[in-house]
């Protein structure tokens, strides 16, 4: 009777396992996948701030220019030591490293009217983005495409002039 009953039972072992070893890796995959998904998220994060740190930093030198006409810089460098002035200025902390290449290699988009010179930058990733939609309302499919230009946000800036409002309506002029 023995060996009748194991026979029965021979593989039922072996099948429970490979199933709890197949489950063990469809959730290990599912963690992966959302763990590669917060990781770019992060990313995207930290482009946004860099590039709005830089961005920042760009309006600061151009506004700390000295004498006639204001001057975007030529380099990173420039934003980190500023000697135009008597006192050295530091309109960057720190240069930031680009954080889809994890160097700080960002393109410069040269200023207008100042070859020479950048106002803006952006990403040398061409790695596609997962949030397309910056939040000042610009689409950008790359990380390369994500501009953050000196001028962009300049309403935004404490210290400078807000734009003038449009015009109101007075009641004589509105349609009847």
């Amino acid at each position: 009777m023995r060996p009748a009953r194991r026979a029965a039972q021979r593989g039922f072992t072996y099948l429970a396992v490979l199933f709890l070893v197949a489950l063990t890796a469809a959730g290990l995959a599912a963690l992966g996948q959302a763990w590669s998904t917060a990781a770019q998220r992060e990313k995207e994060r930290e482009l946004a701030f860099r590039g709005q740190e830089i961005a920042r930093a760009m309006r600061s030198y151009f506004r700390a220019t000295p004498t006639p006409p204001q001057q975007y810089p030529a380099s990173l460098q420039d934003l980190l030591e500023d000697r135009r002035g008597p006192v050295v200025r530091r309109h960057l902390r720190r240069l930031y490293a680009d954080p889809f290449t994890g160097q700080p290699d960002w393109v410069l988009v040269a200023a207008p009217g100042q070859p020479d010179r950048f106002s803006g930058v952006h990403s040398r990733s061409s790695q596609p983005l997962l949030r397309t939609v910056a939040p000042d309302g610009t689409t950008a499919a790359t990380a390369e495409q994500r501009v953050f230009l000196a001028e962009a946000d300049a309403a935004a800036v404490p210290g400078l002039p807000l734009p003038a409002p449009a015009p109101a309506a007075s009641a004589a002029s509105l349609p009847r």
